[in-house]
Parts: C-alpha cells; sequence; structure tokens
C-alpha cells in the first residue's frame, strides 16, 4: 500500500523544483484560464436566444395560420405577402394534399437572402471555423442543413406531417449555407387540414453569440495582457531582492569576503524588507562573533603558550640539575605551570559555553539582597575572603527583584569579590551596596585597594587582561573572571562598569547594574 505522505510529497516536488517566478505566473495563468472558461457559457446564452426565438415563431405561426383560416380565399396570397414582407418571414401554405398553394415569396418577391457563404469576408469565415471548434469543444449535435426542395410540397417537410399528426405547432430548426440559423414553424390552419410552414432566418443570433464572444476574448486578451505584467512585476519585487540575499548569505558562508554587505533593503516596509534587515542583523552578529572567536583563540593560544614554555624548560631542566633544592624549586615551578594551565582551561571552557548556556536559560524572578547575603555568609564561614571584612549595605528598603539565572548571578558576585579581596589589604573593608536607581537595581562592591586607572577601567573587562596587586605571584589569576562577570551582565540586559568610590576613598567600585522585572512578566 502506498504511503500517502510520501505521495504527496512527491506531489510537491515540482513545486519545490520550479522558480518562484514561474509559480506565480502559473498560477495567474492558470486563474485566467479558469475564466477563459467562460467562453463556453456563450453556448449557454445562444440556446437562450433560440429559445426565445423559437417561442415567437410558434406564436407567429399560430396567429398566421388563424388569419389565413380567416381570410378570404383571394384575400390568402395578398396577405401571406404582406405578413412575409413586414415580419422577413416566408410564409408556404399547402393543401391537404400537400400540394404548395402560396409561397409569400412568389408573391411579392423574397423578404430576406440567405448569404452566400463563399462570397463572404475573411474575418467572416474565421468567425465561422470558430464557430465549428466551439460547437466540436462542446460536442454539440449536428443541425441539418436548410435547402429549398426541387418539388416543393408537403412531403419535403418532415415538421408538415409531425403537425398534422400532433395537431400542435412544430419548431424546427435547421442551418443556412452561412451556418446561420433558419427556423421553421409549421402548424395546422383551421380544419381545413391545409397546413402553413413558416421559415425565418436569423443571422442576428449567430451575430449577437459572435459579438458576446469577441468581447469576452478582448477582456480575456487585456486581462492575460496585464496580470502577465503585474505578475512579473510582483516576480521583480520578490525575487530580484531574495536573489540578491542569497547571493550576499553564500557569500557569507563561503567566507570569501571579510566583510559582505548584506542588503538591508531600507525602503521596504515589507516582510522582504524585514527578512533583508534581519539577515543584515544576523550576518553582522555573525561576523562579530566569528572575530571574537578568532581573538580568544588567538588570546588562548599565547595564554597557554607561556605556562607550557616555563612547564616545558623546567621539565628539561630537571634532569640536568643534580642539586636537590634546585630540583624541588624546578618541581615547585612545573607544578606552579600545571596548575595555572588548568586553571586557565577551565576558565577558557567556562567562558566559551557561557554565551550558548545563558541563550538557553529560562530566568527567574530572584531577591538580589538575599542572593549576596547569602553568598558573603558562606564564604565567611569557609575563609575564601582572604582575611578582609565583606558587608552588605542595602542602600534603601527595595525590594530588590530581578530576573535572571540565580547560578550565573552568583558568580559574577563571586568574581567581583575575589577580585575585591584580591586587591584589598589584609584586614581591609569590602563593601557590597545595594540600591534602587530608577527602572534598575545597582549592585556594587568597593574595596580598599589601589583602584583602577581611568584609562584602564575598561580594558579589566577584556579576556586575558589582567592587574595584578603588588606582590601576587604571576599566573595566580587567568585575567577571565571580569570579562565573564561582564558577559553575564549583559546576557540578563544589563552592565557592568568599574567607576570611583562614592565616599571619595582610594580604592575600585565595580557596579553592577540590572533592570527590574516588567510588569508583564510579574503577572505571567
Amino acid at each position: 500500500m502506498a504511503d500517502p505522505h510520501a505521495t504527496g510529497s512527491a506531489r510537491r516536488q515540482w513545486t519545490r523544483r520550479t522558480s518562484l517566478t514561474v509559480r506565480i505566473l502559473a498560477v495567474n495563468v492558470i486563474a485566467l484560464g479558469l475564466m477563459a472558461g467562460s467562453l463556453f457559457y456563450i453556448d449557454s446564452y445562444r440556446k437562450g436566444l433560440l429559445a426565445e426565438r423559437f417561442q415567437l415563431a410558434r406564436a407567429e405561426a399560430e396567429i398566421a395560420a388563424e388569419a389565413m383560416a380567416a381570410a378570404a380565399p383571394r384575400q390568402r396570397a395578398p396577405l401571406a405577402g404582406r405578413i412575409g414582407l413586414d415580419q422577413n418571414l416566408r410564409l408556404r401554405l399547402y393543401d391537404p394534399t400537400g400540394k404548395l398553394l402560396i409561397d409569400s415569396f412568389k408573391v411579392t418577391g423574397p423578404s430576406f437572402i440567405l448569404a452566400d457563404p463563399n462570397a463572404d469576408p475573411r474575418l467572416i469565415k474565421a468567425a465561422r471555423t470558430l464557430d465549428h471548434t466551439m460547437n466540436w469543444i462542446l460536442g454539440s449535435a449536428a443541425i441539418p442543413p436548410y435547402r429549398d426542395p426541387a418539388i416543393d410540397n408537403s412531403q419535403a417537410w418532415p415538421e408538415l406531417a409531425r403537425s398534422v399528426q400532433s395537431d400542435e405547432t412544430i419548431i424546427v430548426q435547421r442551418a443556412a449555407p452561412d451556418e446561420t440559423p433558419v427556423i421553421n414553424a409549421a402548424t395546422r390552419v383551421g380544419n381545413t387540414g391545409e397546413v402553413l410552414l413558416l421559415t425565418r432566418n436569423a443571422p442576428d443570433i449567430t451575430q449577437a453569440v459572435r459579438d458576446a464572444r469577441q468581447t469576452l476574448a478582448i477582456v480575456l486578451a487585456v486581462t492575460f495582457l496585464i496580470s502577465i505584467q503585474l505578475s512579473l512585476f510582483l516576480a521583480r519585487t520578490i525575487v530580484q531582492p531574495l536573489r540578491a540575499l542569497v547571493r550576499a548569505a553564500v557569500r557569507v558562508r563561503l567566507g570569501r569576503d571579510r566583510a559582505v554587505e548584506v542588503p538591508r533593503l531600507p525602503e521596504r516596509r515589507d516582510e522582504i524588507g524585514l527578512l533583508a534587515r534581519a539577515l543584515s542583523d544576523m550576518s553582522g552578529a555573525l561576523r562579530q562573533r566569528i572575530d571574537a572567536v578568532e581573538h580568544f583563540a588567538a588570546d588562548v593560544a599565547h595564554e597557554i603558550k607561556n605556562p607550557l614554555a616555563s612547564l616545558r624548560s623546567a621539565l628539561e631542566s630537571l634532569e640536568k640539575v643534580k642539586d636537590d633544592d634546585l630540583r624541588k624549586e624546578l618541581t615547585a615551578i612545573a607544578a606552579h605551570d600545571v596548575k595555572r594551565i588548568d586553571r586557565l582551561v577551565t576558565e577558557i571552557a567556562e567562558a566559551s559555553r557561557i554565551d550558548a548556556e545563558l541563550s538557553r536559560t529560562q530566568f527567574d524572578e530572584l531577591d538580589l539582597m538575599t542572593l549576596a547575603q547569602t553568598l558573603v555568609a558562606a564564604r565567611s564561614e569557609r575563609g575564601d575572603n582572604l582575611g578582609c571584612k565583606v558587608r552588605v549595605e542595602p542602600h534603601d528598603a527595595g525590594p530588590w527583584s530581578v530576573r535572571g539565572d540565580a547560578a550565573r548571578l552568583e558568580r559574577v558576585l563571586v568574581n567581583l569579590l575575589d577580585n575585591a579581596c584580591t586587591f584589598s589589604p589584609p584586614g581591609g573593608a569590602v563593601t557590597v551596596a545595594i540600591e534602587r536607581s530608577g527602572d534598575r537595581i545597582a549592585l556594587s562592591v568597593s574595596d580598599e585597594g589601589p583602584g583602577i586607572p581611568v584609562e584602564e577601567r575598561e580594558k579589566i573587562f577584556d579576556r586575558f587582561h589582567s592587574l595584578r596587586p603588588e606582590g601576587e605571584q604571576f599566573g595566580s589569576h587567568s585575567g577571565l573572571g571580569l570579562a565573564i562577570a561582564r558577559t553575564i551582565a549583559e546576557a540578563h540586559d544589563g552592565t557592568l562598569t568599574a567607576e570611583d568610590r562614592p565616599d571619595g576613598k582610594p580604592g575600585a567600585c565595580l557596579v553592577l547594574e540590572l533592570p527590574l522585572p516588567d510588569d508583564g512578566e510579574e503577572e505571567e
């Protein structure tokens, strides 16, 4: 049994392989094709006209028969001639034996003449060919031709016999040589046994049908041309910018151009413009990320190269040195370098995955004051503050709610406290202050260290940039702590900056600002 999903997928393959321009044109042309089907309804229009003319022929035949029955024998021929001329008819009266008694054409001359198709102009011949084609397409039944018989009697017209047998008016359609309808109406004349035959040529019906068809064809042709032009215009407005975006995206993927300019299409306010600007922003962000990764990789190689070189030198010298004290010193250097490399690898791994993890993290509402107090208490119990006195000071009554990831924000506070305790003198004071400022909450960590020069206040947030305290052993810090802290802060729509202490005393002050929760988020 065939898989319906596979079948449906196969049916859609042609659209996936077809260009957007062709599809737009196809949709419009198909719609016009459906409109063109209205040409077939012209046949219904023609049948309606014929039905009306049949009713008229029936009424004319019956009225003429009553007039002929009431007229005196001598008045019948002039009456038939007059009716024929006035109504463009041919009246023929037959006696009960089938003999032709009166022919209006012989009384007053022909009231209409059947057109000779051979003498018609080319346009009429083309129209007649189109009539044949439409009849063939519609499967219309063939109409018997109209011909005047060599011997004109009632036996030449089957409708006369049917009228006598049924005692009703019989209507029959025939086709003139030029394919226009000829309508015969046969009816009895009183109780005399005579039969009247009315003949009418109706070229106006054929012309009306042709005019309607021609008008509809002109409308369809004009509509088709306009639709094609509009389809091409629509295709250009959609396909051309999409192709430009595709070319730019391919160049970005290939990486052949360092700075690929993805068109932003600022003049377009539709979905194409939104897509162009989104792709431009995405490529810009991707370019920045690639640059950051390249710089980060270069910095990593540089930072790891130094301890590796020191470790290699220590190990190479260890084999040559016989002095036990010197060997112990070299072993200590090697152990320090191993710890330094381990610290670097750990910090680098966290710095490289932190962006991805934060992009997937669900932020929850938390109290920043409680987080700071809990962390400071835990550090004091473990002795992580290097002998410094750390206190938390709220500068207002709160509340201090923010939305974020508690573990990551705790990492920011840990890095700020580690930095403050490292630069503060033994027994120094580190102050963690929290206050609301407009629609944000500011948490500052102030120390009593030497402070940060103004020209270095942005550089300290660069990866692997480190200002070491005087006397600290080289390699004790990776230079990634503040960079990671700022990354986390920015992922929370916040900021992390270095400022002067608010009280004017010597020392550094690092300020973390986070936005207050939105009302909509609180309601959710």
